[in-house]
Parts: structure tokens; sequence; C-alpha cells
């Protein structure tokens, strides 16, 4: 894979896959609704080009622009949001990728989505239900798009620097938190694994699980 399709890059999880990309010598571009981080992208390398996920017609104009080879989306929106990206802006970016006959789609969900509901507190679930709900959405959209797919559902996020202890694991009852550059770091990996290929995978720092559940770590 040469040139990743990346929508979620102005801030966040999103920021750091793009910095992990170009240290791959990997060809970025980058779908952004907002000019206010522009040059800022633009600076490190990124191909920037504008429009909003939630516009259908612009993303597939965007993807269309030159042959991509895969797809990753980061993006989303708090529950105060309104109208969020977290399923429609992720639904009309596997759509497009599909037409663009991407290879692979890396979805950033969060732990918590589908199956994954009992790893958090009920406080937790009750206050993030609705945002829960649309990643839930488009996960399974993104399973049944026929696109080869990787789901990475992250704990709580933190932006402090890497601890490189980002660990995957396919039990869905693991919960904890972990730093948005470790994140990036196995949203990397996991795009250049085939052994990541349609696989579903919480992100947690091995030393900031809650609990001590038992559970097998995942090696892309």
């Amino acid at each position: 894979m040469t040139t990743i399709f990346l929508a979620g890059a102005s801030r966040g999880v999103g920021r750091e896959v793009a910095r992990c990309l170009l240290a791959q010598k990997l060809k970025v571009i980058a779908l952004l609704r907002s000019h206010a981080t522009h040059a800022e992208l633009e600076a490190m390398g990124v191909q920037v080009l504008m429009g909003d996920a939630l516009d259908p017609v612009a993303v597939e104009q965007a993807m269309a622009q030159e042959p991509i080879d895969a797809v990753i989306s980061t993006i989303g929106g708090k529950p105060t949001d309104g109208e969020r990206s977290d399923f429609l802006g992720n639904k009309n970016l596997i759509d497009a990728a599909v037409k663009a006959r991407a290879k692979k789609f890396v979805l950033v969900t969060s732990i918590g989505s589908g199956n994954s509901a009992p790893a958090l507190p009920p406080k937790a679930m009750e206050a993030l239900a609705a945002v829960l709900a649309e990643k839930e959405q488009a996960e399974n959209h993104l399973m049944a798009s026929g696109l080869t797919y990787t789901i990475i559902r992250p704990g709580g996020l933190t932006s402090d620097p890497p601890t490189d202890e980002g660990i995957l694991t396919e039990n869905p009852l693991v919960a904890g938190t972990i730093h948005r550059a470790d994140v990036a770091e196995l949203v990397c990996r996991c795009l250049m694994s085939d052994r990541a290929n349609q696989k579903i995978l919480s992100a947690v720092d091995r030393n900031l699980i809650y609990g001590q559940p038992e559970f097998q770590e995942f090696i892309p």
C-alpha cells in the first residue's frame, strides 16, 4: 500500500495516524471539513482535500481524484454535537471506498460499541449511548460492505506522550485507557497486517487496564 485516504486528520488520533503514516513514507490524502488545520497538515506533508464527510457526493468525489489503496477513518463526535459523523460520515466513507475499490478500510470506533458494551460501567454507557449506537451502526455497515476491514475500538483516550505499551485484544470485555499516539501506532500496524483483516479489536495500554481480566493479546 502506498496511498492512504484519511478522515479525521485534523486532531486527536487522526493527526497521530497521519504522522505515523508519513513516517513510513506513505502518501496521505486527508479529507478536511474546516480550513483551520489545512496549512499545518500540508506543512507535515499531507495532501489535503476539502469536503464534509456528511456530504456523500463530496466524499465520493474526493476519493475518486486519484487511486487509493486504503481508507482510515477516525471521525466521530461528542454527545452534544447534534448531527454527528459517527455513523453517517463513516457510512459515506465506506460507500465511497467500495466504489474506489480500496483494498482495506480501518475504522476507529470505541470500546463500548457493539459487543464491547459490557466492558463499560453503566453510567458511562448511559452518557455515551447515542454516540456508541452510531459507532455500532458504522461497524455493522463496514462489515456488510464487502471491504477488507479492521475495526479498532480504543479505550479512554489521553493525549500524553506515547508509552509504546498499547496492545490489542479480540476480547470485547477488556477496558482501560490508552494514549492517542499509541492507538495510531496500532492502527498503522493493522493497516499493513493481513492477520488483522476482518477483525474487531479493542485497544488499551497494557498498564492501564481496568481490573485484572484474563485475555489474549492480538499481535498484528
